[in-house]
């Protein structure tokens, strides 16, 4: 199987991401923060070296302030329904997942979404800018967009948030570990991650980097502090993490983050961008594909492409590259802000989204099925 859903989850892992779980399990089945033993005390540096990992990857202030959800999605609603008050104002892009617009929702319908530019960010941040208000909450916009693999000005809206004080959430989802995301320097306060994605770890484990303090917990339980108390304090990291979190898991991102420091997050990027607009510009040439973005350019967009074949429902196509031992996500992707904004909220987009373990040949034979049933249709 050629796997091109690599947005959706990376489908192949580092030997050392294996090797790190498989240690875990072997060697730190222990559980951290949970007693003075040493191999709970193993696990609990264990766990601490990928805090610290983290926040030396995306600029945050220290290891104290990353915590290990269960997934990104956790992690934003933690952040999401720890800051908001009912009725609340924010401001959010067009490009949004659904893991930022539902739980947002659930609180608030004070919502104004700030239309993202394809070609020019200084109209995106203007667009953010005047959709500050003076009650404005909270800004929330995704790094990158997984349905077009546009990527946002981080850098432009966090300073107009930090000049108007209103604190900045990023979904780091699709853009973790693959393109530069500093919290100091561009002014992120909250950043949520999803390291089975960018860091290419195991499933189910999230993370949540806070930079300011989040007003309440969502979740509440044992975390190893202030047991005689049944109150619990939304401190970081403990705060948001009741209960067990996975040490596996979370060994295995940290062995992620060593995998993509080592060939280089850069070298990752320039190889999974590189397919993606060799793709690109194949389909660009077929009248029966519509492409939904422009070119995808080195700093402006994720290596993930959308597109259909005229005349065919998204998931026919991907059917059909099923049979043909592809895998490709197709339909509406959890997003539809992303698919109002493309106007394809009939036939949904087929999306293909390469990692560093993909190869040229595959993508040429994805277009070789491609031009095939194009042709047919």
């Amino acid at each position: 199987m050629i796997y091109l859903d690599n947005a959706a989850t990376t489908g192949e892992k580092p030997v050392e991401v294996k090797r790190a779980v498989l240690f875990a399990l072997n060697n730190l089945s222990a559980n951290p923060g949970r007693g003075g033993h040493k191999q709970s005390l193993s696990a609990s540096e264990a766990v601490y070296g990928v805090r610290d990992k983290l926040s030396l990857f995306f600029g945050a202030g220290g290891p104290e302030n990353v915590a290990f959800t269960a997934n990104c999605t956790h992690a934003l609603n933690f952040v999401i329904k720890g800051i908001l008050k009912r009725g609340d104002h924010t401001v959010v892009s067009d490009l949004e997942h659904n893991a930022v617009t539902r739980p947002l929702k659930s609180v608030t319908d004070n919502i104004s979404v700030a239309e993202v530019s394809f070609s020019d960010d200084e109209k995106t941040a203007d667009n953010f800018e005047k959709a500050i208000r003076d009650d404005t909450k909270l800004v929330i916009c995704t790094a990158a967009s997984n349905v077009t693999g546009k990527i946002l000005p981080l850098k432009k809206i966090g300073a107009i948030c930090r000049k108007k004080g209103v604190p900045f959430l990023v979904d780091g989802a699709q853009g973790g570990g693959v393109i530069p995301i500093n919290m100091k320097e561009m002014y992120i306060d909250y950043l949520c991650l999803a390291p089975h994605k960018g860091f290419y770890a195991p499933m189910s484990t999230g993370v949540l980097i806070t930079e300011k303090t989040i007003a309440k917990t969502v979740i509440e339980g044992g975390n190893g502090a202030d047991s005689l108390s049944l109150v619990q304090r939304p401190d970081m990291p403990g705060g948001f993490e009741s209960g067990t979190v996975s040490l596996p898991n979370i060994y295995g991102i940290g062995a992620g983050i060593d995998y993509v420091n080592r060939v280089g997050r850069e070298n990752i990027y320039r190889h999974e961008l590189s397919l993606t607009n060799y793709l690109y510009g194949k389909l660009k040439q077929l009248d029966g594909v519509l492409l939904y973005a422009p070119k995808p350019e080195n700093g402006v967009f994720a290596p993930v492409l959308s597109f259909n074949i005229s005349g065919m429902d998204s998931e026919q196509t991907a059917d059909i590259l099923n049979r043909h031992n592809i895998a490709v996500r197709a339909g509406f992707h959890c997003s539809k802000f992303a698919h109002e904004k493309l106007k394809t909220t009939d036939s949904g987009t087929v999306r293909v989204s390469p990692a560093v373990f993909n190869k040229k040949g595959e993508i040429d034979y994805l277009i070789e099925i491609i031009k095939k049933y194009e042709k047919n249709r």
